[in-house]
């Protein structure tokens, strides 16, 4: 039997668990800070990350988060860009920048072709062995 309490992922307080990892007063508070958001990119289209957290107190870390739950939409604040997960440029979409996706795709693709390569040449060293051995076994007849 177990128990269906956890501590709140925010404040660390116990609480009955929920989609969300956190207790009921963090998410209010986390929804206020969200509706406080909304309000002020409202009244002002052209303002940064950094400048909407300034003005609502919210850190930009949750707003970042906002944008990637799809809660805070940018595509009518063209100011608004928050930093690649990898290294830091300034994005307006996905986690990562278009320069780490495509050296993140390239990479994968060596080690598919990496991986390829040696299962090929172990093929190729079974077939090998098993040409030595039929020679041998042709001498001893």
């Amino acid at each position: 039997m177990s128990l269906n309490v956890a501590n709140c992922d925010r404040c660390g307080k116990i609480y009955m668990k929920n989609n969300y990892g956190l207790c009921p007063n963090c998410l209010r508070e986390m929804e206020k800070q969200y509706e406080t958001c909304l309000k002020y990119l409202r009244e002002n289209r052209a303002c940064s990350i950094q400048e909407l957290s300034d003005a609502t107190e919210v850190p930009v870390k949750q707003i970042v988060k906002f944008i990637r739950e799809g809660r805070i939409s940018i595509k009518n604040n063209p100011n608004m860009a928050y930093e690649c997960d990898v290294c830091g440029a300034q994005i307006r979409e996905h986690n990562m920048c278009d320069a780490c996706r495509s050296r993140l795709t390239k990479e994968a693709r060596n080690m598919a072709e990496d991986e390829q390569r040696k299962k090929q040449q172990t093929e190729q060293e079974k077939h090998a062995s098993f040409l030595i051995k039929d020679r041998l076994q042709d001498r001893t007849k």
